[in-house]
């Protein structure tokens, strides 16, 4: 069991694309009001005064999208400097990068993850839910430009894999790492608050993805822990000759659950253990507004901790795909 020292932070449960495995057509979202989301001051507070205490030392900003955060760079420049953070990431579809990022890179920021399911425009906006008579691809794709020439290190683009939708497009854009250092990221596709359109569509394994890599390519070369910043849950491999590399996150196929280092403090407050299973949830919020001192939160925190082995093992026992989960990943914190 890895020690848990990363926390995913979601900023904000908004978001600027309607992705459709994200947040389905039909679907009615009760997005939290303003008052009720973690505060810059209350996030920081628990990042420096209960989670450093406790060992962790990786952090990730999620959403929603965490550039609609007004505050976002106030945040980053804070988290960025305090002692005891050795790595700061964020999650981002990449819309809004071509004005935020160089506030983000100059406040501190060196890592960025950014979806990008598709090299198509038509299919991109139609996976985003968006109907306008400009298509948001060319927006991404140079806030991607943009990001690579500020020196985010490594870049990350993040495919989830959609059969009839974009898995034909795994070659193309396995194909960008060729030339560039970045990594893509093919991730399979989870039934998170999206039952209907999974089981209409399905996903793709990781296996069957890497088998089209090598049948184009020859065998990839598996990359170990230590050549891989800011190392998660993918299996990250190099094509031959290329300058960059893929991932695979297989959390359907090939269940990660026993080696999962990380939990989740959603936009408004309550921290989770696990992605899909809400057993020991811990409302951080109400009790750090009502003026308790963070060294009991902290304590409560740890408690929690010691849970996570065997909500991890339970998850993993009973599968992925529980059939019954209604929350949407904007809701989640990705």
């Amino acid at each position: 069991m890895l020690p848990v020292d990363y926390l995913r932070i979601s900023l904000i449960d908004r978001c600027n694309f309607r992705c459709q495995y994200c947040m389905p057509e039909g679907s009615e979202l009760d997005y939290v009001l303003s008052p009720n989301l973690l505060n810059g001051q209350e996030i920081i507070t628990l990042v420096e005064r209960v989670f450093i205490p406790l060992g962790f030392r990786r952090f990730r900003l999620t959403g929603g999208e965490p550039l609609l955060r007004p505050d976002l760079i106030e945040l980053v420049q804070a988290l960025a400097h305090l002692p005891g953070v050795e790595d700061l990431s964020l999650t981002t579809n990449g819309f809004l990068l071509n004005d935020r990022g160089a506030d983000l890179y100059h406040a501190g920021l060196r890592r960025l993850n950014i979806s990008l399911d598709s090299l198509d425009a038509h299919t991109f906006d139609r996976l985003i839910g968006h109907n306008g008579s400009t298509s948001r691809w060319e927006t991404v794709w140079q806030g991607i430009q943009t990001a690579h020439q500020l020196g985010f290190s490594p870049l990350k683009l993040n495919v989830v894999v959609i059969p009839g939708v974009n898995d034909h497009e795994v070659i193309d854009l396995a194909a960008l790492t060729l030339t560039q250092n970045w990594q893509v990221r093919f991730i399979e596709f989870m039934p998170i608050g999206n039952g209907d359109w999974f089981s209409e569509k399905g996903w793709v394994s990781s296996a069957h993805i890497r088998q089209q890599l090598v049948d184009t390519w020859g065998a990839l070369t598996p990359l170990t822990l230590g050549q891989i910043p800011g190392a998660g849950p993918a299996e990250v491999y190099k094509i031959p000759g290329s300058v960059g590399s893929v991932g695979f996150i297989s959390q359907m196929s090939e269940c990660f659950c026993d080696r999962c280092n990380r939990i989740r403090l959603s936009a408004d407050g309550w921290l989770r253990p696990c992605l899909l299973n809400e057993t020991g949830q811990l409302d951080l919020k109400t009790p750090l507004r009502s003026g308790q001192d963070p060294q009991v939160l902290q304590t409560q925190v740890r408690s929690l901790l010691h849970l996570k082995p065997d909500i991890n093992f339970k998850q993993r026992d009973s599968g992925t795909d529980t059939g019954q989960y209604q929350r949407t990943m904007s809701q989640i914190g990705g």
